[in-house]
């Protein structure tokens, strides 16, 4: 019964050794943190204040045996069933702000606290995610900052809104996905993880298909393999099941087509919550989404359905130079793909009022491993110039954010 906090103890002096032979790391670590932090309460100063939101509040009710918000900040995705009110979202939003449930001074600030926190975690695996990916040498550094910086991870952290929240901790499960593959590729970890990732963003469980083959493909032990990787997975099916009957009576009601949604959004999701009629825009916006022009800055307004790849993060053509010579790359397109089916098939186009192509982040951490497969062939100047772009279009989605 000791060996486990023990062997937690080892491990934590064993990376702090670690860090302590790779300044490297370190700088990267602090730059992360300084950046993102200062970012967010440069956004939190140029919001106006609201109090806790609802997850806080969700937090707050989980603690006294409640289901339901005692109080709302918004009526969007809210599901109104006997007099009470549910908030329709995964489970897993909710669970980092447990821990602030005793302080209550702090409830006014858990949106950026929460976001600020696993944004930062998050942006330091850019690294170690590059590092095993890349070619090496200073290619990884410009490929964490890819990851860091070029993305959407950078502006859904310093909104703190915890619809982000979920995109914020897929991202952050799927790079200790990723890193995991790389390294030991353990079937129950990588079941946990994407597991846990789907608990924030169901869409994910499919990412599981294509890397639970290849693990079965490599096994001694097939069966042995499929019980380890399965049974976590099966766990967060259950865990999502279950908090879908707690508040909506049934399994398979996960409230988003019951809700309240603005009158726009409705008359789409009368057309499915999933449908193919919601592919042809979403790939238009996707592909072509842009910006209209004001005359007072920051100028260049984003549409707020939803940008192109293209202005956010083309860094990620780089990706299709990755070579489909062996599993992992083919593993990577194919969760890819898989993720992308619903994102295109929803209802609700880019995620609304985001910049950028919020829901893509479903799919960008393996478009991100794979450019850094794609490096490993080329790293010129071409590389060079779409990565910069990647930062520079995301730091104005933060000026966008800021000075709106």
């Amino acid at each position: 019964m000791e060996e486990h906090p023990l062997r937690v103890l080892r491990w934590g002096i064993d990376l702090s050794a670690r860090l302590g032979r790779d300044p490297g790391a370190l700088v990267w670590m602090t730059l992360v943190a300084f950046v993102y932090g200062v970012a967010t309460y440069v956004r939190s100063q140029a919001s106006v204040p609201w109090g806790p939101d609802h997850m806080m509040i969700l937090a707050s009710d989980l603690f006294v045996g409640r289901s339901d918000l005692s109080s709302l900040t918004t009526i969007n995705d809210i599901v109104t069933l006997d007099g009470r009110h549910y908030q329709a979202m995964s489970l897993l939003p909710t669970v980092p702000y447990l821990p602030l449930v005793p302080f209550q001074a702090l409830w006014p600030l858990s949106r950026w606290l929460v976001s600020g926190v696993v944004g930062i975690v998050a942006g330091w695996l850019a690294l170690p995610l590059a590092r095993r990916y890349g070619p090496g040498g200073a290619a990884d550094y410009w490929l964490a900052a890819l990851g860091a910086f070029g993305t959407l991870l950078f502006t859904l952290t310093i909104e703190g809104d915890f619809y982000y929240l979920a995109h914020l901790e897929a991202t952050l499960l799927l790079f200790l996905v990723l890193i995991e593959w790389h390294d030991r590729r353990r079937a129950v970890l990588l079941g946990l993880l994407i597991g846990l990732a789907a608990l924030a963003r169901p869409t994910l469980l499919l990412a599981a298909i294509p890397f639970g083959l290849v693990l079965l493909y490599e096994a001694r032990h097939r069966w042995a393999t499929a019980f380890a990787f399965g049974i976590p997975l099966l766990g967060a099916v259950a865990v999502t099941g279950w908090w879908d009957w707690v508040r909506f009576g049934a399994v398979l009601e996960t409230g988003y087509d019951i809700s309240w949604v603005a009158p726009q959004l409705a008359a789409l999701r009368a057309q499915g919550l999933f449908s193919t009629d919601h592919l042809p825009t979403n790939l238009a916006l996707f592909l072509g989404g842009g910006y209209t022009v004001r005359d007072a800055f920051p100028w260049l307004v984003p549409d707020s359905d939803g940008q192109s790849i293209l202005l956010t993060t083309p860094a990620l053509l780089i990706a299709v130079g990755a070579s489909l010579r062996d599993r992992t790359t083919l593993a990577l397109w194919a969760a890819t793909i898989l993720t992308a089916i619903p994102v295109f098939l929803y209802y609700g186009g880019g995620g609304g009022a985001t910049y950028g192509y919020r829901y893509a982040m479903d799919f960008v951490p393996f478009l991100v491993a794979l450019v850094a497969i794609a490096l490993r062939e080329r790293f010129g100047n071409l590389e060079r110039v779409l990565i910069a772009l990647s930062v520079c279009f995301v730091c104005y989605g933060y000026a966008w954010q800021v000075w709106k």
